[in-house]
């Protein structure tokens, strides 16, 4: 074999190595979150950017006003929302990935007071009056919000309490009106008062599902997103096990 070829041959092999040894070609994704899953994304974004090598940039806020975002053109990549109507909705206009949108948890609501003692194991407060602002959040954009209407509709207190209330852009400036004590009672998300599976300080009542409508938290990836395969991943690893875990943990339940 001459020299030239005997290089040739080297500079192939040198090359081939290269290639195979080479990490992936880390990406990123621009994720849309609604704000009740503000702490379950954290842990699960830490994770899969340690297993992944991808980046997650978060913005957190209200379903409704990232569905607005995103039609007028917002440069996300995914949307995790707080509920499936959305979701579904970007789809059916072509904003989103037809077949990549699946319910990642289910949604609980609890009325909360960061007052011990105030809130009672059935949420008799309510019609009470014991109390003088309630916080919930806006119907039109916070699917938690409207859930809140809901139970408070089928337990004929609607009426009574509409002169008390606070109302929150997202469900965190709504659970912060009672956290502050801005308003003494607020219709939260169970995921915001729950840690590693216990309830936090305060005092809270689970308002039981029957009282409205299911809140199947969904995500999709949008049209739009330009690193498709960090985007896939993500999503995946949001399906996974260790997400599972980590939602759990957080007192939502799984579909």
């Amino acid at each position: 074999m001459n020299i030239s070829a005997l290089r040739g041959r080297v500079a192939a092999v040198v090359m081939s190595f290269g290639l195979m040894s080479a990490p992936a070609c880390a990406g990123e994704v621009r994720a849309a979150v609604a704000a009740n899953f503000t702490e379950p994304m954290a842990r699960i974004v830490e994770l899969f950017q340690k297993e992944s090598g991808h980046t997650v940039k978060v913005s957190l806020g209200s379903t409704g006003k990232f569905y607005s975002q995103i039609a007028n053109g917002a440069p996300f990549d995914v949307l995790v929302a707080a509920d499936e109507k959305t979701p579904q909705r970007l789809e059916a206009e072509g904003l989103a990935v037809d077949g990549s949108r699946f319910v990642y948890a289910m949604g609980k609501l609890a009325l909360w007071s960061a007052q011990p003692g105030l809130v009672d194991a059935k949420g008799a407060v309510l019609g009470k009056g014991a109390y003088n602002k309630l916080a919930i959040g806006d119907p039109k954009l916070v699917p938690y919000g409207m859930a809140a209407k809901e139970a408070m509709e089928k337990m004929s207190v609607w009426s009574a309490v509409r002169g008390k209330l606070v109302t929150g852009e997202n469900i965190t400036q709504t659970f912060q009106f009672a956290a502050t004590g801005n308003a003494d009672l607020a219709f939260v998300a169970l995921s915001q008062i729950t840690k590693d599976g216990k309830a936090t300080e305060g005092s809270s009542w689970i308002v039981p599902a029957h009282l409205y409508n299911p809140i199947r938290q969904s995500a999709v990836q949008l049209s739009a997103a330009k690193d498709k395969a960090a985007t896939q991943a993500f999503l995946a690893f949001l399906k996974g096990g260790k997400a599972v875990a980590i939602i759990r943990s957080f007192g939502y339940e799984l579909p």
